[in-house]
């Protein structure tokens, strides 16, 4: 079978799935435990479809990659005006990444004097070019607020103008007097909040030639820099951390709480407590549990709320807008709004910085890679939150 047809029959088995769900509920809204196995059945089925999906859609991308021809000409080359190939310099050079390399794997004894050129101002040297745009890519992979939010690159303490109050026309006689009104404008600052996160490498590894130290240093370092950025910028307070969406004081706006089992209507409510002008960008963030519960509800005409996405690299929706789940995101709360008002902060680059003799009792290196970074919401009414009950 092709993808389409697989789709095809996804979407044939989930359509027959809620049909058989309608027509076996008894008086009291319920399924026997015969009927509820046959749903599980039927579920595992659409689940199996949609890896298979998956699993053709990787076959296709390899597809295409391989089919590439060999010799593809770059026409699109730096070059100097004698025609030769514009060298890097500073960071982006290949002498700086090689002398970092060099430096790892000798427990930094033989330093180059390249690296002088990146030292920082707390000790260390800086991450080079390649290495800060490879771990940007690993953040933005893992991390949906970087995705979802907007970014910025600060040099320094960042203001952000925000219009508290705007001017209102008024109607006026011929002749008559004006009035004027008194626009107001706020302040947001992004700081800038220290993360590092630190690991121990064997000399053996070190001074293994066929050991990835470059790949090992950018996927793990990268993955938990995007996990507590993640959870900060959900669920920080700000107090030596970002600012969360989901945060009591400075984050979104609480659009209700509820006293019962989510409904159906609650979920119009939280949508509609946005302002239409944000709606047109909005999607939900959830815990993946939550997702769960939404996936049960139907709406007044008995269709479900939720909408499984029958297209690759499309979210699932639910009530027309995209979910994305976070498992940092708290199980008692949801949040609607259009999420480009939550600012990131960037300060400076990235750095690696080593241990000296912490552990070298233990024949192990150690080595820290720090950031800056800050976030906040900059217009709570930009995200409407949905306290759950609970349990």
């Amino acid at each position: 079978m092709t993808i389409n047809e697989l789709r095809e029959a996804r979407n044939k088995a989930w359509q027959g799935a809620k049909a058989f769900v309608e027509s076996k509920r008894d008086k009291d809204g319920l399924l026997s435990a015969e009927d509820a196995a046959a749903y599980a059945d039927m579920e595992k089925k659409i689940k199996d479809y949609s890896a298979e999906i998956e699993r053709m859609e990787q076959m296709e991308a390899l597809e295409n990659e391989l089919s590439k021809p060999v010799n593809t000409p770059i026409v699109a080359k730096p070059m100097t005006a004698d025609g030769k190939e514009k060298p890097k310099t500073g960071r982006a050079s290949d002498e700086y990444r090689e002398g970092m390399l060099k430096a790892l794997r000798t427990n930094f004894k033989q330093v180059s004097n390249i690296l002088q050129e990146g030292v920082d101002a707390d000790g260390g040297y800086l991450v080079p070019e390649e290495y800060d745009h490879r771990l940007i890519d690993v953040l933005n992979e893992e991390n949906i607020m970087r995705s979802l939010g907007h970014t910025i690159t600060t040099s320094g303490e960042h203001k952000i103008n925000i219009a508290a109050t705007k001017p209102a026309a008024a109607w006026i006689e011929e002749g008559g007097a004006l009035t004027f009104g008194d626009a107001t404008f706020n302040q947001i600052l992004l700081d800038a909040h220290k993360l590092h996160v630190a690991i121990k490498v064997t000399e053996e590894l070190l001074y293994d030639n066929a050991f990835g130290l470059e790949n090992y240093i950018i996927t793990e370092f990268g993955k938990a820099l995007a996990n507590a950025e993640e959870d900060a910028f959900l669920n920080g307070d700000g107090s030596g951390k970002p600012t969360g969406l989901f945060a009591a004081t400075g984050g979104g706006t609480v659009a209700g709480t509820l006293s019962a089992t989510i409904k159906s209507d609650d979920m119009l409510d939280l949508v509609y407590a946005l302002k239409r002008p944000y709606r047109k960008n909005a999607s939900f963030i959830m815990n993946d549990k939550t997702l769960a519960q939404l996936r049960k509800l139907k709406d007044n005409n008995g269709a479900y709320i939720w909408q499984p996405s029958y297209q690759a690299g499309e979210p699932d929706k639910v009530l027309g807008y995209a979910v994305h789940t976070s498992a940092y995101a708290p199980e008692n709360a949801i949040a609607f709004g259009d999420y480009s008002y939550y600012n990131i902060g960037d300060r400076g680059t990235r750095s690696f910085k080593q241990l000296n003799e912490l552990f070298a009792g233990n024949g192990m290196i150690g080595y820290v890679a720090k950031e800056r970074v800050d976030g906040k919401l900059i217009l709570p009414e930009a995200v409407q939150i949905l306290k759950l009950k609970n349990d």
